[in-house]
């Protein structure tokens, strides 16, 4: 579609793809959308992002980034069907991390069926410069159809340029005022005191939209948790996988490829230390799925067998309680359907309830791995520290995947068979 045209597209479930090719010096960028009345969002609710993945009328949700061998996809799902009536327009944006558009190639936005997988229409941008923000597109009401829009227009003064345009409240870094001078005073003859009305409490204002987030990567693979906000509550742990079309396997020591079963399942789990020595796991293997307002502090939600849901695989760690944290580590098993994690897209996100989320890809396996360690998490003064792991591992004949991550970490457990 050439910049400013239109196109009508069916009133359903649409994926919108924000892609471009990855490489040193690329900014990494991120897909957002907004819900309009009159050109503007009623509330900050209207506004769906990393931080707030799903509008509340469930019509749009942000699904998530993908990396298949340097092409990058940023994707939300929009579900046309499902927006409530008084939305004229959804726009779709991105914006960079690390620099502007004009440094990120074969930028462009694709719309899909949901349901079919057929493109509905795409936009290729070609004339972005400075900046950092950028509408790709739109979807906007007419004459009670649904079209899409070809926009290419942006800002330089990134996300929160482009938010508070729209009427979104950003949350900006708080400073310390100056103390106020003290008034000198001079004694006076006693007055009769003159009673005052009890002071109004102010209206809470409301909660502004945080924008912040942290991606973990080989030059930078640990963070404070403290230092970025997360120090209480509960911090959930999502594991999100895409297969592509043919998922490798080595089924011999010449490394015959075999196809994907149709019912991979991949299984989050977590090794922990506490303070006072106890050790364990969390599974769904023998339905150790742990308690987050008892030991370990650690619960899995649930097991998800297709990672391509919004939700995927979720456990939830009590940060209320880390001072009782030696040490967590997080990781992933192929409990059936594959031989190796090659060929799978693979994004972690830990959310902490307050603080901004921390996100990192898996990357390329390239050996014949059925466990990954993920992160670590080690207690340091009072604080945690999250450290990107990202360690494909093999087992050797025989041995566990659960034995093999804990010889490669030293945990020092006895295993014996599970079933789940």
């Amino acid at each position: 579609m050439p910049k400013g045209s239109n196109v009508p597209v069916p009133t359903t479930a649409l994926r919108v793809e924000l892609g471009w090719r990855s490489g040193p010096g690329v900014p990494d960028a991120d897909a957002s959308a907004l819900l309009l009345v009159s050109g503007r969002v009623r509330s900050d609710g209207d506004f769906v992002f990393y931080n707030q993945p799903e509008h509340s009328s469930g019509a749009v949700r942000h699904e998530g980034k993908r990396d298949a061998g340097g092409q990058v996809t940023d994707t939300l799902l929009v579900d046309l069907a499902r927006v409530e009536p008084a939305i004229e327009t959804v726009v779709l944006a991105a914006s960079t991390d690390g620099g502007p558009f004009g440094q990120v190639p074969g930028l462009y936005v694709r719309v899909l069926d949901a349901q079919r997988g057929t493109e509905v229409a795409r936009f290729d941008s070609a004339d972005a410069t400075v900046e950092t923000a950028f509408v790709l597109g739109e979807f906007y009401r007419r004459q009670g159809a649904w079209k899409f829009r070809a926009v290419g227009q942006g800002y330089s003064s990134g996300l929160e340029g482009l938010a508070t345009d729209y009427g979104i409240t950003v949350d900006e870094p708080q400073h310390a005022a100056p103390p106020a001078a003290q008034p000198v005073t001079m004694a006076r003859p006693a007055a009769q005191p003159v009673p005052t009305p009890p002071p109004v409490p102010p209206t809470a204002p409301p909660t502004p939209v945080r924008l912040t987030k942290v991606t973990l990567t080989k030059e930078a693979p640990s963070v404070s948790l403290s230092k970025q906000g997360g120090t209480s509550g509960a911090m959930r742990v999502n594991l999100n996988w895409e297969v592509r079309k043919q998922f490798s396997g080595w089924g011999s020591k010449l490394g015959r490829a075999v196809a994907m079963h149709a019912d991979l399942d991949l299984d989050l789990c977590a090794l922990y230390e506490l303070s006072d020595g106890r050790k364990g796991v969390v599974q769904a293997l023998g339905n150790a799925y742990g308690a987050l307002h008892q030991p370990p502090y650690i619960h899995l939600d649930g097991d998800d067998r297709t990672g391509a849901s919004a939700s995927g695989e979720n456990l939830s760690i009590n940060l209320d309680h880390k001072q009782s944290f030696r040490r967590i580590l997080i990781f992933v098993t192929i409990y059936e359907g594959a031989r190796s994690f090659a060929d799978l897209n693979a994004t972690v996100t830990l959310q902490p309830l307050n603080g901004a989320p921390i996100d990192f890809s898996l990357g390329e396996c390239t050996v014949p791995s059925t466990v990954c360690a993920l992160a670590l998490i080690t207690s340091n003064g009072g604080d945690l520290i999250v450290q990107r792991e990202a360690r494909f591992l093999v087992p050797e004949r025989g041995v566990s995947p659960q034995r093999t991550v804990d010889y490669a970490y030293g945990w020092g457990m006895n295993w014996t068979p599970g079933r789940k």
